[in-house]
């Protein structure tokens, strides 16, 4: 494994760009997310004495505001990559063009030194987009990949054209993520925690972060208060593994300090519905939690179980009566339910999906898409081997329905459309 630790923490004043590439997928939607881990390194590098400045191809692709803070994106059809060809959908890049790109690179001083993000395995073409057009403008900076796609696919980064790939976690002092470098954002992007205390085997967590530990509370705090301050910002979303492990200590006393900001709080990740009591319920409505996700996955005995069994019917029932007696609607609770899963049936999925009608949630379906470095991508290798070589091969829209042979395509939009019965 690449770990330039040691070139970062040495680096002084050089010309540093963030750049977060563009899309390319089936879809793509604005929940919140942006490159919290390029954010906290452009951070310390700056109080290191360096200078540095930030591209997102995303947000400088925005085209009008949604709810929440949130905008649509720009986006082009592209031709399909050969692994996708019999895919019956359109194949888009989401975010700046090529030609906005490198126009917009060519009005700004060359950096010495370049960070290149990726987030999605299978996003990496967009990747590769971006280098080759940093490369163009900028020949003689030294480009550095980083981010998800490289953790967890390190010898296929190794293509992107990078002149560094960092594939091991950065051991740094980091402090609080640069959102100031954005101009115009409406939202906030919190993370309380790194990693997770579970062990699911489809997420990839651990991987990503072998260890659990808490953010320090002061340093939330103020990234909290820096975000808001900046006085466009209403809607701040969590992006925590798990956002509710240790919530007395941890988001109890920052959900208290929150109060006078009189913010609109999201959880785009699925919350663990065992934690969630009355008491907790009632703080998240004082606390003014507008999106809430649950995270139930299935009442399969077997898929709860690759799921570190974290949730049962009943535990999930009581969470959603609690929720409900706080006042939040059912409209209001979405509740994730896994589609195609090793081993997972048509059928378990429908029962799973009229469980939570039942109950009185709102399913959601979660198609499921092997990530590297998992139980279930190393089962789905078993039966398609060509995962190893080719990440665009779990695209999440391709693999399940069109790909692996768990469901048909129609089958799957059969459960799409049980799930949103009478939304």
């Amino acid at each position: 494994m690449a770990d330039y630790t040691s070139f970062f923490r040495k680096l002084k004043g050089a010309s540093v760009l963030g750049v977060n590439p563009p899309v390319h997928d089936f879809a793509f939607f604005d929940l919140w997310a942006k490159p919290a881990g390029l954010l906290f390194l452009l951070d310390f590098l700056r109080r290191g004495g360096n200078e540095v400045s930030l591209i997102d191809c995303i947000f400088e692709g925005r085209t009008g505001e949604l709810s929440w803070g949130r905008n649509s994106v720009k986006n082009e059809e592209i031709p399909k990559p050969a692994p996708l060809s019999a895919i019956p959908r359109r194949y888009r890049r989401f975010g700046l063009g090529e030609e906005e790109f490198a126009g917009l690179l060519a009005r700004r001083p060359a950096p010495d030194i370049i960070l290149v993000t990726s987030m999605m395995t299978y996003w990496y073409e967009g990747v590769f987009s971006a280098i080759k057009t940093l490369r163009q403008v900028f020949p003689a900076a030294r480009i550095i990949l980083g981010g998800v796609y490289a953790r967890l696919c390190p010898e296929h980064a190794l293509r992107a054209g990078a002149d560094m790939v960092q594939t091991a976690p950065l051991d740094l002092d980091f402090s609080l993520p640069a959102f100031d470098l954005y101009r115009g954002l409406k939202y906030g992007v919190l993370i309380t925690s790194f990693g997770c205390p579970f062990r699911c085997e489809y997420c990839a967590s651990s991987a990503l972060e072998p260890l659990y530990k808490a953010r320090p509370r002061d340093l939330t705090m103020a990234d909290t208060i820096t975000q808001l301050a900046s006085g466009e910002v209403r809607d701040l979303a969590f992006y925590d593994d798990a956002l509710l492990w240790d919530k007395r200590s941890r988001l109890y006393p920052l959900l208290e300090r929150l109060k006078p900001w009189r913010a609109r709080l999201h959880t785009p990740n699925g919350l663990h519905v065992r934690e969630i009591d009355d008491e907790y319920a009632a703080i998240l409505k004082k606390s003014g939690f507008q999106t809430i996700r649950l995270s139930f996955e299935s009442s399969d005995a077997l898929i709860q179980h690759k799921g570190s069994d974290k949730v049962s019917e009943d535990e999930y029932m009581a969470a959603l009566d609690s929720l409900k007696r706080a006042g939040f609607s059912e409209r209001s609770l979405e509740t994730y339910i896994l589609a195609g899963v090793p081993g997972q049936s048509v059928d378990s999925v429908e029962r799973s999906i009229r469980f939570v009608r039942r109950a009185g949630g709102l399913p959601r379906i979660a198609e499921f898409s092997p990530v590297p470095g998992t139980v279930s991508f190393e089962e789905a290798a078993e039966a398609m081997p060509a995962l190893r070589e080719e990440p665009l091969l779990s695209n999440k829209t391709a693999y399940s329905s069109w790909l692996s042979g768990a469901m048909t395509p129609a089958e799957l939009q059969g459960l799409k459309d049980l799930a949103k019965k009478g939304r």
